[in-house]
């Protein structure tokens, strides 16, 4: 593909060049490809039709998870967040070993490999937040806990500038893949001084179905915010929050 210069960006195709816009600015490119009705019945496409079916299952899923967290995700994504998600997704539905390539699902592979996805580039969980934490799901109860011990934000926390307060936010995910759905809980702190000062000790906790038999997932995250004439602002629209996934549990 082509990157479009000059004053005037088009749109649409012109003699066979396509003018689109992105997130990476305006592009340009040769409008071609297979023929759609081959790709969907040639016997020479069943691999495509087979990669095709298991991205499009995982591109779901990812819609599945990103529904379920919406509450927090609002506050803390970079741009890309969706195909980076889709992606890992992807990979997960190839640690399959029950169904044949094609069928892979997301709830028969390894979704351990979700744990630690950073939702943010641009803030991420594991350079931002120091502070030693325990975490723990208890499928019999549904319960998800975290917990911190006393810190100093600004020792263990690494806020952007112009930071003046943050809050840290829990969420447990209860996700059905199959029918699409799930169930979302969350916890957080209250809107906290970013001082040398030590918190108190921190203990946030989410409830979900008492013995789910479907995959849960557990994210934490850090928000920033300005103090202006006694009111709250999203550092930065939020920028440079951070939202990470600590806990994968599956039955």
């Amino acid at each position: 593909m082509a990157k479009q210069t000059g004053i005037i960006k088009l749109k649409g195709t012109i003699g066979g060049i396509s003018f689109y816009k992105t997130t990476d600015g305006h592009l340009a490119r040769e409008k071609g490809g297979v023929d759609k009705n081959r790709i969907q019945n040639d016997p020479a496409f069943q691999r495509t039709r087979e990669n095709g079916s298991e991205f499009g299952r995982a591109g779901k899923g990812g819609k599945v998870l990103r529904n379920a967290i919406r509450l927090l995700l609002q506050n803390a994504k970079d741009k890309r967040v969706v195909s980076r998600l889709t992606k890992t997704l992807v990979a997960v539905t190839k640690t399959d070993v029950v169904n044949e390539r094609g069928l892979r699902t997301l709830q028969d592979g390894d979704l351990g490999l979700l744990e630690g996805f950073e939702f943010n580039l641009n803030g991420k969980l594991g350079a931002t937040l120091f502070a030693p934490f325990t975490k723990a799901f208890d499928r019999l109860t549904g319960e998800a806990t975290l917990d911190l011990v006393a810190f100093s934000p600004v020792i263990r926390i690494a806020a952007p500038a112009g930071t003046t307060h943050f809050k840290l936010v829990m969420g447990i995910a209860e996700l059905d893949f199959v029918n699409e759905t799930s169930t979302f809980e969350n916890d957080e702190t209250a809107i906290l001084p970013y001082t040398a000062a030590n918190t108190a000790a921190i203990a946030l906790s989410a409830t979900i179905t008492a013995n789910s038999t479907l995959p849960v997932v557990q994210v934490l995250g850090v928000e920033f915010y300005q103090e202006v004439n006694g009111e709250m602002y999203a550092l930065k629209n939020g920028a440079y929050n951070a939202l990470s996934v600590v806990i994968v549990d599956t039955p």
